[in-house]
């Protein structure tokens, strides 16, 4: 084993991939991307929405490596049902793979990341690079020591680490005021060579795990995790989509947005979020997917972690909050230069809003639990305190930012959702005077909003004041709030299809005058409300044209981001987007059920 140098060491973790070469290793409590030189672009720990110990991802320092010695062309692949990641790449005379995994199962102050080099054909030459840095790149490693048995030790900020693998790695300055550990491994025809890191809030948790039992403990794990789900119209992507759900999501039932921060949405125009948290909507809409193919252990996190937060807060329910229930912080910037195009935000401003829709949504979901008999005493009491939110703060003009987060208004969107939680959970109640009185409450929600929000052709608009049409007013129609053969819902349908659409993808609204796709790109779940509302229309073909569109919208990986930029067929905003694959697997179950496929 011999080391590369060290400006071969600071150049390979220094350039971003476009975002499609990117897949995502997760434990639930934290995520790594990986990249294309099989490079750890990114991490946080100990949680999601903790500092990164790689973060070359949005510009930042700390790396880790694993990447051929010579020449060669990439692919990869995930084994099925699960998030194990297998890089694959064909040099000029050998195929090498790097299978990779964060174990499971794991604890929120602990991480254990599995690297195992396999030499398919040919002779393996890889160079492997360790870097780790605190805090977005701020702190060094420290205290680097390697025991008798090739083991490597250091402390980071606030962690202590452990490598093991890289017994003939050398300690190299990185460039950034640290050193980095690097080797170059060669390995015959057959051969394998395992890496394990551990990361560890104390250092009395920093052992490592034997690699055999490790990779044999994440094979089980992902086994119990995903479902088979064979009885959707798309069986390997659904449970794909699944497994990234499960990855996601914590073990406090909290699963977040996205694995990252800061990646635009459109390069050089200010839209850069954090989306490191869980969004009550996004947890809802993932909660009543996963409910359409059964009762499922996301599907109970999703009500675990929601009506926690309801019980907890009522009607104050913040639209997102961090997987241990916290408030989100406030949105600060780090000082680094961002994915191109991009910035470097943590925070989001989304703690100072409210958002009515949150109450509706998460109806749904207990209604959608309720049916599975997955509703307990604190989901209904859950459920009685999102409809008090309702009666109390539905008219209250000027304060909801709406499904996209933007201006305050009386968003059409956000009261008909509630009236449609409404309406689902009375039919899963005691029922009596109790259920009559939540269904007046929603016939009294969607006659005031039509009186008000109605455009002149028929369909709903966006807001009173705003009668542009929105993709998000399909949903109330696909939700129940009124019935998909109402005129309201076929002109929206309608309407939707002809100002909204472009090659088969949706876009959210029109910011402007400008044509479609020149502000922001399609909106990848609204092209899966596409597929949902047609499909409730009976309009089979549509509906499976726009299910197989969107869900092509990825790279190999089967990732999907916010956005699908159109023109040139990138993927745009943070990866991956949760909702966009709960939508997903809802509209291949919706499929299935609604054609009785074999």
């Amino acid at each position: 084993m011999t080391a590369p140098t060290a400006s071969q060491t600071a150049a390979r973790a220094q350039r971003p991939h476009v975002l499609r070469e990117y897949a995502l290793l997760a434990d639930g409590e934290r995520g790594v991307l990986v990249g294309p030189r099989g490079d750890f672009v990114w991490m946080c720990f100990p949680r999601w929405d903790s500092g990164a110990v790689f973060s070359s991802l949005i510009g930042g320092s700390g790396a880790y490596a694993v990447t051929p010695r010579d020449r060669c062309v990439w692919g990869g692949y995930y084994e099925p049902g699960s998030l194990i990641w297998r890089s694959r790449w064909v040099t000029d005379d050998a195929t090498i793979e790097c299978r990779e995994a964060l174990a499971l199962p794991t604890r929120p102050d602990r991480a254990v990341i599995l690297r195992r080099v396999i030499a398919r054909q040919g002779t393996a030459r890889v160079d492997v690079v360790l870097d780790p840095r605190g805090d977005f790149g701020k702190h060094a490693l420290r205290r680097l020591s390697k025991a008798d048995d090739g083991t490597w030790t250091g402390e980071l900020d606030g962690a202590h680490l452990c490598w093991v693998g890289g017994q003939g790695a050398r300690p190299q300055a990185d460039g950034h005021g640290g050193k980095a550990l690097t080797l170059t491994l060669e390995l015959a025809e057959g051969a394998h060579h395992d890496f394990v890191l551990v990361l560890a809030a104390e250092a009395s948790d920093c052992a490592p795990p034997d690699p055999e039992w490790a990779w044999q403990g994440v094979e089980a794990a992902w086994r119990d995790r995903v479902p088979e789900l064979e009885r959707t119209s798309a069986p390997r992507d659904s449970r794909h989509s699944y497994a990234v759900l499960s990855g996601l999501t914590s073990a406090g039932g909290g699963m977040v947005a996205a694995a990252t921060t800061s990646l635009p949405e459109r390069a050089r125009q200010g839209r850069n979020y954090d989306y490191r948290y869980v969004w009550i909507r996004d947890q809802c809409y993932a909660g009543q997917a996963v409910a359409k193919a059964g009762p499922y252990p996301l599907m109970d996190d999703a009500v675990r972690f929601v009506a926690e937060r309801l019980l907890a807060d009522g009607p104050q329910l913040k639209p997102a909050y961090t997987t241990t229930g916290a408030a989100v912080p406030d949105q600060r910037q780090l000082d680094l230069p961002g994915y191109p195009g991009g910035s470097d935000i943590v925070g989001n401003w989304v703690n100072g809003q409210f958002q009515l829709d949150g109450f509706g949504e998460a109806l749904l979901l207990f209604a959608a639990a309720a049916r599975h008999d997955h509703l307990d005493a604190d989901g209904w009491r859950a459920a009685e305190s999102a409809i008090g939110a309702i009666e109390q703060r539905w008219r209250e003009p000027d304060t909801d930012a709406g499904i996209w987060e933007i201006d305050p208004d009386a968003w059409t969107h956000s009261r008909l959702i509630c009236a449609a939680g409404l309406r689902q959970i009375a039919q899963c109640g005691p029922g009596g005077e109790q259920a009559a009185r939540w269904v007046s409450l929603a016939d009294m929600i969607v006659s005031d909003t039509a009186a008000h929000a109605v455009h002149p052709s028929g369909r709903w608009q966006r807001s009173p004041g705003d009668v542009r049409v929105d993709a998000a007013l399909l949903l109330p129609a696909i939700r129940g709030a009124i019935p998909a053969s109402d005129p309201r819902s076929i002109a929206t349908l309608q309407a939707v299809a002809s100002e909204l659409t472009q090659d088969g993808y949706c876009y959210r609204y029109r910011p402007d005058e400008r044509p479609l796709g020149t502000s922001e790109g399609a909106f990848l779940l609204c092209g899966f409300l596409m597929s949902l509302a047609y499909t409730q229309q009976g309009d089979h073909v549509s509906a499976a044209r726009w299910f197989e569109r969107n869900r092509a919208a990825s790279g190999p990986p089967g990732l999907y981001s916010e956005e699908f930029d159109v023109t040139q067929r990138q993927l745009r905003g943070n990866l991956p987007q949760a909702f966009v694959h709960a939508l997903m697997l809802e509209c291949a179950l919706t499929q299935y059920g609604d054609l009785d496929l074999p």
